[in-house]
């Protein structure tokens, strides 16, 4: 027998749940409070979830607990079998929202998360109260989130090999070059010269990248600029921007941010490639009614238009 077909035989589905919310919470307070339990009888139940699959499954690490590497390998198989048996007993698209409790995990740039957060928010509240929605910021690495369930959904320019991925293209994003207010580079002609060498320049690189499409497109004429560091999102170049004379680049899709702090927009002088952005979801997710309002939330934040769930 596979330690799958065990696990499975071992394991009733509450008990499963109970494995999957404690993956998701990482907590027995947090787990309980979720399952309307008591903190002992949650313990109890991950007592039993212990002897089943012969792993600590949660340990603890200084004040919180961690999964063990047994339990990251199987929440993945755990999430989908739960999904499942939640489509098999829901009662299909009359599904009412109000009454879902989960979590989901979108991972994503934050330019994109800080726009789209207050509207989502104030979507969950009105439609679903009972679903949360978790942000989490692109990694510096490429993992396959989406296969292992550590996220539910993936928001911005998708560049995923997995071919059982789903991805659905949204729109085509720009770049717009943004400066503090009052910045020489502002006053007369912008030309690619002077964008190139009028002052340093700040790029945005989860991997801390010192080259990027801007300077394959300067190479082309012959310019170059001088890159004097780099940060990891958005809004942290937007503030360094702001107490600088350096030069920012921000997408059309986030330059509220921009314009909130009072900083400047402007047209690179410059044959930029579009960046598309999309969604992207793992197919177990595709028959689960919360999560299909989930990417329709999202779609219609994002493009003003509704969509194929």
């Amino acid at each position: 027998m596979t330690q799958s077909a065990d696990l499975y035989g071992s394991l009733d589905l509450n008990l499963l749940v109970a494995l999957d919310v404690l993956l998701e919470e990482q907590s027995v307070q947090g787990a309980a409070r979720r399952l309307h339990l008591s903190e002992p009888a949650m313990s109890r139940t991950l007592g039993r979830i212990r002897k089943a699959l012969g792993d600590p499954v949660l340990v603890r690490a200084g004040r919180r607990m961690v999964p063990t590497p047994h339990a990251l390998a199987v929440r993945a198989e755990v999430g989908a079998v739960v999904e499942r048996a939640r489509a098999l007993f829901a009662p299909g698209r009359d599904t009412d929202l109000r009454t879902v409790s989960r979590t989901f995990t979108i991972i994503g740039h934050d330019a994109i998360a800080a726009p789209l957060g207050a509207p989502l928010f104030a979507r969950a509240a009105e439609e679903a109260p009972g679903i949360r929605v978790r942000f989490l910021a692109e990694s510096h690495v490429d993992a396959p989130f989406l296969r292992h369930g550590t996220a539910d959904l993936e928001i911005g320019v998708i560049d995923t090999a997995l071919p059982e991925v789903h991805v659905e293209h949204l729109h085509e994003d720009r770049m717009l070059g943004v400066v503090r207010s009052g910045h020489p580079l502002l006053t007369g002609e912008l030309t690619p010269e002077r964008f190139a060498s009028e002052a340093g320049h700040l790029i945005v690189s989860r991997r801390g990248k010192l080259r990027g499409p801007v300077d394959d497109a300067l190479a082309e004429l012959g310019l170059e600029r001088k890159v004097v560091g780099t940060v990891g999102t958005f809004p942290a170049s937007l503030f360094v921007l702001r107490d600088c004379d350096l030069i920012g680049l921000v997408s059309s899709w986030s330059a509220p941010l921009a314009t909130a702090l009072g900083l400047v927009l402007f047209e690179v002088p410059l044959p930029l490639p579009p960046l598309g952005l999309g969604l992207a979801w793992h197919p177990r997710h595709d028959a689960d009614p919360a999560h299909a309002w989930l990417r329709r939330c999202v779609r219609e934040l994002m493009t003003g238009e509704a969509g194929p769930a």
